[in-house]
């Protein structure tokens, strides 16, 4: 699995080597100098809030409240950042979040919160993605192949999300657990994730509805991200074209959750986006940088808190070491 994603990750760079070789390096420089930077430092801001409606969204994924939202928050940060920087994929920064909130919550709780939460934001993205085809057929003049692939990547995201949901309601995961006992793994586990995920489906429709839409806010917001990089960049659009990419961002990034951080695959959509929308290819491959470079931000401080987290957790675990 490693060896097939370091190949998809070197595609991508190619992929990304032949678009900024076939639009030019000068266009695209042309447009990143426009940026100032306490542009930049502002552009930073909005991802802040995403985050913290996302928090929400975890929070309300649990069968009751748990755990402060400042642990939530931090958690939820340093897990996404190591889902960009890992080579775990999606499991490792899971996996983190789950042991960062562990002197708060159970791992009976914990645990079903987060597949839960991946779930609530999942459905939230088809949402928006239906959103932005909703915006670009009626308030865009954008070119019919656009809005096929839109809905070709819609299609996709409504069979994954009711395969996903299916596993969970009909007990696959306690199924799943027999067939790691046979090969030398624990089916308790797998039961009991497998009991707390129906009985959350079952009986926390309230909660269900509020994870999914904290989540949509927050897909949403990212809309309101592109806006203000558009702006920044000195390009002229409007916070509904601002939907529309970040629908179709949304959606290509789903597509392509096995290349990492869709490298490549997302320039491209972004250049062939922008060019659709009069915007121009070089346009859309410095938007594409700089939200990179944003998310290389995000990532620093994930990885910061991570350290400040172990440390905190460290010196609680020496001190109740000492009192004892």
């Amino acid at each position: 699995m490693r060896t097939l994603k370091r190949l998809l990750l070197l595609l991508g760079v190619l992929l990304l080597v032949v678009l900024v070789y076939r639009v030019g390096s000068e266009p695209i420089l042309e447009t990143l100098r426009r940026l100032a930077w306490w542009q930049f430092v502002l552009i930073c801001v909005p991802y802040g809030l995403m985050m913290a409606v996302d928090t929400l969204g975890w929070r309300y994924a649990f069968l009751r409240d748990s755990g402060p939202f400042g642990r939530l928050y931090a958690a939820r940060m340093v897990g996404e950042a190591l889902n960009i920087v890992t080579a775990l994929g999606q499991v490792g920064g899971e996996a983190v979040k789950v042991w960062l909130v562990r002197r708060d919550v159970s791992y009976e709780q914990s645990v079903p919160s987060v597949v839960i939460a991946k779930t609530t934001l999942t459905i939230a993205q088809t949402l928006f993605l239906a959103i932005g085809i909703v915006v670009a057929w009626t308030a865009l003049d954008v070119g019919s192949q656009m809005l096929r692939v839109m809905l070709w990547l819609l299609l996709v995201e409504v069979v994954a999300v009711a395969g996903f949901a299916g596993v969970q309601v009909s007990g696959l995961v306690a199924r799943g657990g027999r067939l790691l006992r046979w090969l030398g793994g624990n089916e308790a586990h797998a039961a009991t994730l497998d009991e707390a995920l129906r009985a959350y489906y079952r009986h926390e429709w309230r909660r269900f509805a509020l994870s999914v839409g904290f989540h949509l806010v927050g897909w949403l917001l990212g809309a309101v991200e592109v806006f203000v990089m558009l702006w920044a960049l000195g390009i002229d659009a409007s916070l509904v074209t601002a939907t529309m990419i970040e629908a179709l961002g949304s959606g290509v990034r789903f597509a392509t959750f096995f290349v990492p951080a869709s490298l490549g695959a997302l320039e491209g959509a972004n250049a062939v986006a922008f060019e659709a929308l009069g915007l121009g290819a070089a346009a859309g491959l410095a938007f594409s940088f700089v939200r990179r470079a944003r998310q290389a931000v995000w990532v620093l401080i994930g990885i910061a808190g991570l350290l400040a987290m172990r440390w905190s957790l460290a010196r609680a675990c020496d001190g109740a070491g000492t009192g004892a």
